[in-house]
């Protein structure tokens, strides 16, 4: 139970309302036990009674009634301290629940694009619901039984000690036999279960990955291979689920089993000392009784360890996430409020996961509210320079600095909540399309989301809907066209008003006269702001400060547009097949 002690954290967060189902568990069982006693007195009058001529029947009529009474009051007391128990210790689980969600839900928001990179949406999906659902049943169900049967157990055998030492231990013989078979079968569960929880995760990446990618298997045409290549996973899960639930079958019949066997032996043995007049009557009844109240907890224990074994599965998958420490640490903090001027000194980026060097000792200096363009090939890495900046990545040599302070000394909230980004690849959330855009400004006012829209030119298409700006976006705005993403995604920009703004090939997906109209309304936008504007189309960038050209992550010419014009290379010829291409 390794794994599992990762929640002691939450074990003492909430000792008070444990320690309380603890304590109520305990006065439980106390006066479950009251019953079989009376039950035993009442049996052993009833035998003095019909031996005895002398016995009064009003005398034997009264001790009866009371009992009756007795057991009854406490029998619902008992069943009222039970339902305490599990409002108490149920609820608990549940706070757990919650606490550790959030926790693994914080965690992956703190953790590197490496990371996201290395693993699949649904095994992360996974860890967070199925396993935080196991590791739940360990926390809530599990720790209740655990609770209620020890205690039982303590309560009951020390009283049969008390009344029939020897009876007891005969009681208990097959005792050692369980604790090896529980012992020797969870070991086996607790390798079952990670294998469940393993092809598990691959079901749920699957089908994540097969929803998202519907409209590519649709126009392919390949249903049925996917469809193939789900149900070879689901026989998977249910061979390894058959082979968890075909050993899980052994507990309930086994615990029964050696019940039976204690009973027998209760029987036989007290059976023969009452013959021999060395116990009474109700004391071979109260045992019976006993043995038979200690059936289900007996029988809960294998339950319990398939559930330990299954949340220890779960949990120790929950840790090796939690035990990712983000390569991106946070800034201790700068005071001085972010201008926006940006520094590059000899930086270089390596991605360790292709072996490439996408930024090779890039030199360059940007002024605060200055407007650049980087061009380049695809794959030069112009995209990784962005991220550099918003920190996504760090370099691996080299500083960044902004206002001339290292990039790495400012916090992440407050270096990101300076910068608006636009990225090559546009996220929309499915919320309507004025949440989408007031997504990075707090209390943004709807008349101001309806100027960023007219900005970004994208104003028109959204009152075109039935719903206008409460229009509801499906998964990725996939109810949108490209050119619709991006504008959306540059009114988001606008809106947030950061002194950086950094736009990567966000035009791409619309049309040259809208394009224009959007660069006459980032001119007046950027004036104030640090702008870097990377692009395959020299006509976005030709109203820049300074171009930027970029070949195999390094600067191979830098200039304004005129300047680049008169020297040949990538620029010039770029240019004129560009010109070429559009006066066809």
């Amino acid at each position: 139970m390794r794994a599992l002690q990762y929640l002691n954290k939450y074990f003492y967060k909430y000792r008070t309302k444990l320690f309380l189902g603890f304590l109520i568990t305990i006065i439980a069982r106390i006066f479950s036990l009251v019953a079989p006693r009376l039950i035993g007195n009442s049996l052993t009058a009833v035998e003095r009674y019909i031996s005895s001529e002398k016995t009064d029947f009003d005398n034997i009529k009264s001790i009866l009634l009371i009992n009756i009474v007795v057991i009854v009051v406490t029998t619902f007391i008992s069943g009222f301290f039970t339902f305490l128990m599990r409002q108490t210790i149920i609820n608990v689980s549940r706070y757990v629940e919650f606490d550790l969600k959030n926790e693994i839900f914080w965690h992956y928001q703190k953790l590197t694009q490496r990371f996201y990179k290395n693993n699949r949406t649904g095994d992360l999906m996974n860890r967070i619901s199925e396993d935080v659902g196991k590791v739940r049943m360990y926390v809530g169900p599990a720790f209740m039984y655990s609770i209620n049967t020890i205690s039982l157990f303590i309560i009951v055998i020390s009283y049969m000690l008390s009344i029939a030492p020897e009876l007891t231990l005969y009681a208990l013989l097959p005792l050692p036999i369980l604790s090896i078979t529980i012992y020797k079968l969870s070991k086996v569960i607790n390798i079952k279960s990670t294998l469940v929880q393993e092809v598990l995760s691959k079901m749920s990446s699957y089908a994540q990955e097969s929803f998202t990618g519907i409209s590519v298997i649709k126009s392919y045409n390949i249903q049925n291979r996917i469809f193939d290549g789900f149900e070879d996973l689901s026989k998977q899960s249910y061979q390894k689920n058959m082979s968890l639930a075909k050993l899980q079958a052994w507990f309930f019949p086994l615990m029964i089993l050696l019940i039976g066997c204690s009973n027998i032996i209760v029987i036989y043995v007290g059976g023969s000392k009452y013959i021999n007049n060395e116990i009474a009557i109700g004391v071979l009844a109260e045992f019976i009784i006993y043995i038979n109240m200690l059936t289900w907890p007996v029988a809960v224990v294998g339950w319990v360890t398939s559930i330990i074994q299954q949340a220890e599965a779960s949990q120790k998958r929950i840790n090796d996430f939690l035990k990712e420490t983000p390569e991106i640490k946070d800034g201790r903090g700068v005071k001085s409020y972010i201008q926006g001027s940006i520094e590059f000194d000899d930086v270089s980026l390596f991605y360790p996961e292709t072996k490439i060097k996408a930024v090779n000792s890039v030199k360059l200096k940007i002024s605060a509210g200055s407007t650049i363009g980087i061009i380049g090939n695809i794959g030069s890495g112009k995209t990784s320079l962005l991220n550099l900046i918003v920190r996504l990545y760090d370099p691996v040599s080299g500083v960044i600095k902004i206002d001339g302070i290292d990039i790495k000394k400012y916090s992440l909230k407050k270096l990101r909540k300076a910068i608006a980004y636009v990225p090559q690849n546009n996220f929309l959330f499915s919320e309507s399309i004025e949440n989408n855009i007031g997504l990075g400004s707090k209390n943004a006012k709807f008349n101001d989301i309806v100027v960023a829209s007219k900005k970004a030119v994208v104003h028109e298409n959204i009152i075109s809907f039935l719903d206008g700006y409460k229009t509801l976006l499906g998964e990725r705005g996939v109810t949108l066209s490209g050119g619709q993403i991006q504008r959306i995604s540059i009114a988001r920009a606008i809106l947030k008003d950061s002194k950086i703004l950094l736009l990567d090939d966000c035009l791409s997906s619309v049309d040259s006269d809208t394009e224009m109209e959007i660069l006459e309304h980032l001119k007046s936008i950027s004036k104030n702001k640090t702008t870097i504007i990377v692009s395959h189309r020299i006509s976005s960038l030709k109203h820049a400060e300074k171009i930027i050209v970029f070949e195999n992550g390094k600067i191979v010419q830098q200039g304004k547009h005129q300047e680049l014009m008169g020297v040949k290379g990538y620029y010039q010829e770029l240019f004129q097949k560009q010109n070429a291409e559009h006066s066809k």
